[in-house]
């Protein structure tokens, strides 16, 4: 708060009491001026005050992701959601015809959106908060996470575009010429398998040695590859090529927006030993690209730049910071409080994700877990397992199981471990590991064993194969849980036993935009990140480790990598 010099308050007050005992009748008109002052001096000056400061802790914090955007905007001082905004694509933007977020193909493969229709979000989102009252005038920074590996193609025109954004015209509207690739790959996309092999043979295991990944069909080179192999013209147009994180920045400031490094890593382009776009990995996914890339922001902190004056027309101050824009999975890392190494994130959902931070460079022996950038500095893994909650309740229906018995009864009629039987539920292709055949894996005859021992099975197998490829990151001591199955007490219990951790559950709802809103707070307001994960990402129920069920698992993990193939 600001300092007010009260002795001088004081000394006026004196002088002024001198002065009117000696001209008291023809000064009495000045008591209200004086009670005035008085109250101005000790009562209005420091509320103003606290009022101020507090307008200084609103951070606006938005997440385009696949189906939806969702903006939020923070007070980093009370430690509250101040407002939110969503945009569902499907329902509040019909005119663009991607219900799921994703335009129809005939070719099941290819999985694009329309660049117009996260504009056309965006000005929606921030129409909505405008008009719901939310503090717009009162936000410091701004933040972003995009879905990842999603690419945006602008043509010669797209600088000057930017630069020049009228509030008289959406966005939308103004912007529609500036695309030389009308549609935009996104994460959903395996159309690019040609292109994978073609990356994968010139430049071989170092790809994932210094890029933290192995090419990749949903990565963002081997679409920059098929483009121009698809549309030889389409690609001589292109000027620059951005993400959607960058290219969402790059709107919002009104100018070209660095990459950042969590998002970049992505791409299978950037060489995350050195800090900078990798010539080889360029060079072999199309001649002359590292031209067309926007630079690389290896720092943390890097800000994209100042909001442009066009957004001043939902009441945002022109001028404010706002943050590099990530990924949706390095902002979920800051959204779930996890910035620190030494605690890892499962997520529980139609597929299952682990994720963590580190510091040290290194990658996945096996080459199925991915190295991205941490906002907070560093380095984070993940790891995607496609059988997930959906295998899950698979099983549950096939042993005539309800929930209660799936959650809790079926976990205690049998012991951990299971008498060493495992299975594992793969009913879709899985990713990690990836290239084995579909079905259901079982070192027993699972069909014959009781419902309560098939349940144990599948959720031991699939904790242990979630263990077994994330060793390569290191120890972790605390796991935190999210996603519909951390209601299950028997699964969280097999985490804490099998990850020999503490797993605590956590109902942090859009994570991403939180995460957006954090590394906004921090990046231009400077809240420090253990401060903001306290505040905004509170855990639930803490589930400790059984010790005398570690050695049982460690034996367990050899069996599961026999029975993955």
């Amino acid at each position: 708060m600001p300092r007010h010099d009260y002795a001088f308050s004081y000394s006026c007050l004196f002088v002024f009491i001198r002065g009117f005992n000696l001209v008291r009748p023809s000064l009495a008109f000045l008591i209200p001026v004086l009670a005035l002052l008085i109250f101005s001096q000790f009562i209005v000056a420091p509320t103003h005050a606290a009022v101020s400061l507090r307008r200084m802790s609103f951070f606006l914090g938005f997440d385009s992701s696949t189906q939806s955007l969702k903006a939020l905007i923070i007070d980093a001082a009370a430690g509250k959601i101040a407002a939110a905004a969503t945009v569902n694509f499907g329902k509040d933007l019909p005119q663009y015809h991607s219900p799921e977020g994703v335009l129809a193909n005939a070719d099941p493969a290819v999985k694009h959106a329309d660049p117009l229709l996260w504009l056309a979000a965006l000005d929606l989102a921030l129409r909505r908060l405008a008009d719901s009252g939310a503090p717009l005038a009162a936000v410091r920074g701004i933040g972003g996470s995009g879905q990842q590996h999603g690419s945006v193609y602008l043509n010669n025109t797209a600088a000057a575009a930017l630069a020049a954004l009228d509030p008289a015209r959406s966005l939308a509207d103004q912007l529609a010429g500036i695309f030389s690739r009308k549609t935009s790959p996104i994460w959903m996309d395996s159309s690019t398998g040609t292109e994978v092999r073609e990356i994968g043979t010139a430049l071989g295991k170092r790809l994932q040695d210094d890029t933290g990944s192995p090419a990749i069909e949903r990565f963002t080179g081997p679409q920059i590859r098929r483009f121009l192999k698809t549309d030889p013209l389409g690609f001589a147009r292109t000027a620059r090529i951005h993400l959607v994180s960058s290219f969402m920045a790059s709107v919002l400031v009104g100018k070209d927006a660095p990459i950042d490094r969590g998002d970049g890593a992505g791409m299978n382009l950037l060489n995350l030993r050195a800090g900078r776009w990798d010539k080889a990995a360029a060079d072999a996914t199309a001649p002359g690209l590292e031209r067309l890339l926007p630079p690389v922001a290896t720092a943390a902190g890097t800000l994209a730049g100042k909001l442009h004056p066009y957004f001043a027309k939902y009441g945002l101050p022109a001028g404010i910071p706002v943050a590099l824009w990530t990924g949706d999975n390095p902002a979920s890392l800051i959204g779930m409080g996890a910035h620190r190494p030494g605690k890892a994130v499962v997520s529980l959902g139609t597929s299952d994700t682990v994720f963590a931070a580190f510091e040290k460079f290194h990658t996945d022996p096996d080459g199925f877990g991915h190295v991205f950038g941490n906002p907070a500095g560093g380095n984070m893994s993940l790891a995607c397992f496609k059988n997930g909650s959906l295998a899950r309740d698979r099983i549950r229906a096939e042993t005539g199981a309800d929930w209660t018995f799936f959650d809790e009864t079926a976990f205690a009629q049998t012991q951990p471990g299971n008498g060493g039987r495992l299975a594992l539920p793969w009913f879709e292709p899985e990713i990690t590991p990836s290239g084995r055949p579909v079905g259901l894996r079982a070192n027993f005859d699972f069909a014959a064993a009781a419902p309560a021992v098939r349940i144990r099975a599948a959720v031991e197998g699939q904790v242990l194969s979630r263990a077994l490829h994330s060793a390569w990151v290191g120890r972790f001591d605390t796991l935190r849980v999210t996603g519909g199955a951390s209601r299950s007490k028997g699964i969280l219990q097999t985490l804490a036993d099998v990850f020999q951790a503490k797993v605590e559950t956590i109902a942090v709802t859009d994570s991403a935009a939180l995460g957006a809103a954090l590394i906004a707070a921090h990046d231009t307001g400077g809240f420090a990140y253990d401060t903001l994960a306290a505040a905004f990402c509170p855990t639930g129920e803490t589930i400790l480790p059984r010790p005398e069920t570690a050695p049982i698992y460690a034996a367990l993990l050899p069996e599961i990598r026999k029975l993955e193939g």
